[in-house]
């Protein structure tokens, strides 16, 4: 009996025009590409060196200013005017400083459907894996060769399936999911392989929570996040987009690298320490610790969901004194919904700093640089040392309640004893 397929093997069998396997090399068809102005300059750069005229095909390309908006200098002014430019003169779509960070407009805007390949200049692209799509990130020279063939080459990964069972406890949410799981894999427990999301615990998710999960599969190593796609999903997409799109499944009779089971149940509040997401351990072992700087926002969570999360703690109390609350909302329209909530509004009062929708504090390019030996805890992806713009700093990660919690108390605080 012929061994059945992954989604995965489906889908890049499908954009390459044969029957692919775990192992194989395939040139795929891209669906979507994606960058930012971090990466999209060294890739416009090598592209125009190419000597054509035009891109593969405007409609499927975009450019996005949020890693560092509003502009903090001379430099970067220098690169936004030339993806300006570029992006006039290709007739390419351009998201300017202020709409959002790229991972989340991509979703939001309905530019990733199920069955699809997308690549990003940016290692987080796995995020729309929650969308049934194959993405991931690729530097900018290959980009360059995307923009001119819309072509790229890869090899087909295995999948490692991670079912979840039972439901969360209060005050865990996806960020202790998947950093409980980074913790047991390691940073390279799942190198290029694809992560398979799936179990009850994913089913009863929303798609927010569900991109956070996918978002942070590059911390262990994985070539891509996946789930499948269900009624949340296509009632998520109907808001965004009219494209047409094939939902794409395992087969029953599919062989994976590997299957592990958690139970979700029995995850506590989870925190990464300083300097690896996979130094992972209970809130609760490091409560206590003092902290100076608390950054809620992100392509992991910034979204209207977290907002909510961390405003329904911070209502009715105040900031500590000795400790920043700075907020990033993940785009314009995260920020005007969490305005028309009252959410923002709870936020301030409570002592938060709003930062324009963006990338803000996370990648250290300007806002929120913390000094030398200050502890910074934040809803981020990464904690490597010197990430958020100082290497004598010290990171750590956990969910929106959690950093809201310990935003209140000035200390790494559990949050469920404000859900209580």
């Amino acid at each position: 009996m012929t061994k059945g397929r992954t989604i995965v093997e489906k889908i890049i069998s499908s954009h390459c025009g044969q029957d692919v396997r775990a192992g194989d090399f395939a040139i795929v068809n891209v669906d979507m590409a994606m960058a930012h102005d971090s990466t999209a300059p060294r890739a416009i750069q090598a592209f125009l060196e190419y000597g054509e005229n035009k891109i593969w095909d405007p409609s499927r390309f975009v450019l996005v200013l949020d890693h560092a908006v509003p502009c903090p200098n001379e430099q970067v002014s220098f690169l936004h005017a030339m993806m300006r430019h570029f992006a006039g003169e290709q007739e390419v779509r351009l998201f300017e400083g202020g709409e959002g960070i790229c991972h989340q407009l991509m979703v939001e805007q309905g530019l990733v459907t199920p069955g699809e390949i997308v690549v990003g200049c940016d290692s987080h692209t796995c995020t729309y894996g929650a969308l049934n799509a194959i993405a991931f990130g690729i530097g900018s020279t290959d980009m360059s060769g995307v923009m001119l063939t819309g072509q790229l080459w890869m090899k087909v990964p295995e999948t490692l399936k991670i079912s979840y069972y039972g439901s969360m406890a209060q005050g865990t949410y996806a960020k202790d999911l998947i950093l409980y799981t980074i913790g047991q894999l390691g940073s390279d427990g799942a190198d290029y392989l694809a992560l398979h999301f799936a179990g009850e615990t994913i089913n009863a998710m929303d798609v927010s929570q569900r991109l956070t999960l996918c978002n942070m599969a590059i911390e262990c190593g994985a070539k891509v996040g996946i789930m499948e796609c269900d009624e949340k999903t296509e009632a998520y997409l109907a808001e965004r987009t009219q494209k047409n799109y094939s939902p794409v499944f395992d087969d029953d009779n599919v062989e994976y690298k590997n299957t592990i089971e958690i139970a979700a149940d029995s995850i506590v509040p989870q925190m990464a320490s300083p300097h690896a997401v996979d130094n992972v351990c209970p809130v609760e072992e490091l409560a206590g610790t003092e902290i100076h700087q608390v950054f809620v926002g992100t392509c992991t969570n910034g979204r209207l969901e977290d907002l909510r999360i961390a405003a329904a703690i911070l209502r009715d109390k105040k900031v500590h004194p000795r400790c920043r609350l700075l907020v990033a909302p993940a785009s314009r329209h995260v920020l005007v919904s969490a305005l028309q909530e009252g959410i923002i509004e709870t936020l301030v009062q409570a002592g938060a700093i709003i930062i324009p929708p963006g990338c803000g504090p996370c990648p250290g390019t300007h806002l929120g640089v913390p000094s030398d030996g200050e502890v910074v805890l934040s809803t981020a992806n990464r904690n490597f040392k010197g990430r958020m713009g100082n290497n004598k700093a010290n990171i750590y990660l956990a969910s929106p309640a959690t950093c809201a919690a310990s935003a209140v108390k000035g200390r790494i605080t559990d949050p469920r004893q404000f859900l209580e």
